[in-house]
């Protein structure tokens, strides 16, 4: 076994590896750049060495400075993790050159899958079965075209190099095949420095069902049964478990067999995904062989009680399978949602900041989160906005369910938009719940998902009041033990007046909705009243903002959050975000440039759609902007024209500046 190894990766899958390896022994290097220097990943690890600045150009993606790191500290071997270079022909190459093991496979391997257009030829010669498309080497835009309209739409474009997701365009249409042709060969250049597709036929109600393969050097090789990664938004996957709803031994068998035969037909080492396509009636096409551990391969070690990291380990270290096909066993039920900094409401649009708050559910050997941050870290603009895996396990798919939804309602997060209450919603969809799952799950169950209005429950209301007044009275009990007289009168909270009526108001704001709140004081509890509605009230707040609440004898938990004015509620599953008003204060709303447009998060121009001067109807593509890996269009709020853009293509811009001069035309 390695005595040491660096891993070439950060944030989550580098803290995964880091775990596993501290357990077998194995000393750990970590690279960071200069965004990272105090991540997550850094502070795990034995050693650390800086590599470049915040641009993975420039740091994470640049393999001449990974292998002096690697030879620099002494590394025997490299784990790439996943993204970045982890399936990079060229790092692996560059790892056998320098004699550093890469704990993956082979460079033929990478070689063979790095392309789905080759992938997809070699899988034909294998007997696995294949998507109608067009793989080949021609990337004349008449001539896709021509392939496209052969095959019949809907069709998919996808990015030959491409994986997460990326470099992916469903053309529904002729009418939209170019645009959309040109719009993903850019994205496949920028995000993977290649601009070949593939087109391939559509199919409707697709399920995405993927085989976990390991093979070791000893010519052996076994599934770990499957994944169902169906629930996806923008072909990136959401909510991911294992085993697939609905499967048949006997179809679990074939899947595993093509898998299989798919690996040792290109003399496959270590951990491996093949990917396929499924359709409603069980018949299954071969999509793409993933050559890393994937992000969700938790649900997998939750089934089968093993560590696949550790698996890596040994295999690159020259052992044999610890395991035969035989042997493997499957147990239970296992989840996996991804917790992201970003607002489903806005189209999924990425977050940045600080992580002001953040108390993840207990772990346990039902809970497990895989984490790359902490409370204190930052969400950059530079990499991709995960804050957490959450997975979950029992002994069948409803009480993982239920287990889901408790550990979604235990999470607390603020500082950044976050997808967890979406996440909630999607677990507790009939649709999901039910199992009718298919890769267009979001999309097909909108209403359900992205209510116009959810209803206020009063309770909010009381639980952010009551949570104020026992902040109040927690800080007044400070500062009386900090007096020289803690028993001074002015350190009562207790709503004494002169000749007056022991209560008063506290206002709180959610988005348009203004609430005021009259307290009355009853000794140590408190009378509530807001819309008729009046409650006695009790409670314990702790440091952490963890409530203890009672309303009329009713009891519940809850947390409120407070940050500046604003406090966040956190209860029953649910979160609000209020302004905390005073009421004799001065306050005066201030927007944005009045007729402009603004990043809604910092990026990069990447192409003007529209033309200045140009009169265009509301919703008309303007610009393309890149950001955290992807691109965003930005689209006229209204009918108008477009009076300038203030930036060219390969501005950086900041996080709400002015793109485009934009006028309204008035009716």
């Amino acid at each position: 076994m390695f005595e040491k190894i660096l891993i070439a990766n950060r944030g989550e899958i580098a803290c995964r590896v880091i775990k596993t390896a501290r357990r077998m022994g194995v000393r750990t290097v970590a690279v960071y750049s200069e965004a990272d220097a105090n991540a997550r990943h850094v502070r795990l690890a034995d050693e650390a060495v800086l590599i470049g600045s915040a641009a993975v150009r420039e740091s994470y993606l640049v393999i001449d400075k990974i292998i002096a790191a690697a030879k620099a500290t002494g590394a025997q071997a490299i784990h790439p993790g996943y993204g970045f270079l982890s399936e990079n022909e060229a790092f692996c190459h560059a790892c056998e050159r320098e004699g550093i093991v890469f704990i993956g496979p082979p460079v033929g391997a990478i070689r063979a899958m790095g392309s789905k257009s080759e992938a997809k030829k070699i899988m034909g010669a294998a007997g696995v079965p294949l998507t109608p498309g067009y793989h080949g080497d021609d990337q004349d835009p008449a001539l896709l075209k021509r392939e496209a309209d052969a095959i019949g739409y809907p069709v998919l474009i996808k990015a030959a190099a491409g994986g997460g997701g990326k470099g992916m365009r469903l053309v529904e249409k002729e009418a939209d095949f170019l645009d959309l042709l040109a719009s993903c060969k850019r994205e496949a250049a920028s995000s993977f420095g290649d601009e070949h597709v593939l087109i391939e036929k559509y199919i409707t109600r697709p399920r995405h069902i993927e085989i976990q393969v390991f093979g070791d050097g000893h010519g052996n090789c076994v599934y770990l049964f499957e994944r169902d990664c169906s629930v996806q938004r923008r072909h990136q996957k959401v909510l991911e478990e294992a085993p697939a709803p609905g499967m048949t031994a006997e179809r679990r068998a074939a899947m595993g067999k093509a898998a299989v035969d798919a690996a040792l037909a290109v003399g496959y080492v270590g951990a491996g995904t093949v990917e396929f396509i499924a359709n409603q009636d069980g018949s299954f096409y071969f999509m793409e062989m993933n050559t890393r551990l994937q992000v969700e391969h938790p649900v997998t070690e939750m089934i089968t009680g093993l560590d696949l990291v550790e698996w890596q380990l040994r295999v690159a270290s020259g052992e044999k399978l610890p395991l035969t096909q035989e042997q493997l066993q499957l147990r239970g039920h296992a989840l996996e949602a991804r917790i992201y900094a970003e607002d489903p409401d806005k189209g999924f649009l990425p977050s940045t900041g600080k992580l002001v708050h953040l108390v993840p559910p207990a772990e346990s050997l039902h809970v497990r989160v895989d984490t790359g941050v902490e409370e204190g870290d930052e969400i950059s603009p530079h990499y991709d906005p995960m804050i957490a895996k959450l997975i979950v396990w029992d002994i069948n798919r409803e009480r993982a369910l239920a287990r889901m939804l408790q550990a979604l309602a235990e999470y607390r997060v603020v500082g950044v938009s976050n997808n967890i209450e979406f996440l909630s919603r999607l677990t507790a969809c009939p649709a999901f719940s039910g199992a009718d799952l298919d890769t267009g799950l979001i999309e097909r169950e909108r209403d359900y998902l992205f209510p116009e209005q959810v209803d206020t429950p009063v309770e909010m209301w009381l639980v952010a009041a009551l949570a104020e007044l026992l902040r109040e009275r927690r800080r007044a009990a400070e500062s009386a033990r900090r007096d020289t007289d803690p028993l001074s009168p002015w350190h009562a909270r207790d709503g004494w007046r002169l000749n007056a009526t022991a209560h008063r108001d506290l206002v709180f704001r959610l988005g348009e909705q203004q609430k005021t709140l009259r307290v009355a004081y009853r000794g140590t509890d408190y009378t509530l009243s807001v819309d008729g509605h009046s409650v006695q009230a009790r409670g314990e707040l702790d440091a952490r903002g963890q409530l203890r609440v009672e309303l009329d004898g009713r009891r519940m938990d809850a947390s409120v959050i407070a940050a500046g004015e604003k406090r966040h509620v956190f209860l029953n599953g649910r979160t609000w975000q209020l302004s905390n008003v005073d009421p004799l204060a001065h306050s005066s709303e201030s927007g944005g440039a009045e007729g402009g447009l603004l990043a809604p998060m910092p990026g990069k121009v990447i192409a003007l759609v529209a033309q200045a001067g140009a009169k265009v109807e509301k919703g008309a593509p303007l610009l393309i902007l890149e950001a955290m890996k992807m691109e965003h269009t930005i689209t006229a709020p209204a009918a108008g024209t477009v009076k300038a853009f203030r930036y060219a293509v390969g501005d950086q811009v900041g996080d709400g500046a002015e793109l485009v001069e934009f006028e309204v035309t008035k009716a």
